[in-house]
């Protein structure tokens, strides 16, 4: 049956402050991507094609992952959080946040200013953003192939967003759960997509692994 599984990389450098020291996979995010493999392989659950952002930490979780063939879509890489933060506290004045409670609330900010066109640097626009990723949808849907696409939180975030219509304020706050290494499903119905997984994680349920369920 053709269908979409959305899967987030692996925890990645969790004290990183741009988007270059980000991009890596720390050694739990790795062997969350390992323990993805191996659930998905004991439940025979398998994709005809896979892709992954251009992103080390996209590509590296494919590959912990086990799978044998990566086609690369820079469609698939995240949006610029960094830079549009950057420019989000240098525009308005605004304190970093310092908690995860504060980055929260910060989060809606940044995104609605964001797509209101009310920062300026080199990155993206909203709207592009939100373009490309319905671009890529829309194309791997058409395949009727069972896809694995290996990204990141925030292009899974637009994903459901597009599929869901959620306003920006529900979105980011959707964003904000999504887990290490979760399985994301969309089902082509029509000449649309339905949404019938969200972040899934069974091979992070044993007791002795939940340590390892992490968003950041």
């Amino acid at each position: 049956m053709a269908q979409i599984t959305l899967i987030r990389h692996g925890q990645a450098n969790t004290t990183a402050t741009d988007e270059i020291g980000y991009d890596n996979l720390s050694d739990l995010g790795r062997q969350q991507a390992r323990w993805l493999g191996d659930y998905m392989k004991a439940h025979n659950e398998e994709f005809d094609v896979i892709y992954s952002g251009s992103l080390n930490r996209q590509q590296q979780t494919a590959q912990e992952f086990g799978a044998a063939e990566i086609t690369i879509d820079e469609r698939l890489n995240e949006f610029s959080y960094y830079d549009i933060s950057a420019a989000m506290h240098a525009q308005f004045d605004l304190q970093k946040p310092r908690s995860r409670d504060e980055f929260i609330a910060h989060m809606p900010l940044v995104f609605s200013a964001w797509q209101d066109g009310h920062l300026t640097g080199n990155f993206e626009t909203f709207h592009d953003f939100q373009s490309r990723v319905d671009d890529a949808l829309q194309e791997y849907a058409a395949q009727g192939k069972r896809v694995g696409v290996f990204t990141s939180g925030g292009v899974i975030g637009m994903a459901i967003r597009i599929t869901m219509g959620l306003d920006t304020g529900t979105f980011t706050r959707l964003m904000l759960s999504i887990h290490n290494s979760s399985i994301h499903r969309l089902l082509p119905v029509g000449t649309s997509l339905s949404m019938t997984g969200f972040n899934a994680i069974p091979h992070l349920a044993a007791p002795d692994r939940q340590y390892a369920q992490t968003y950041i």
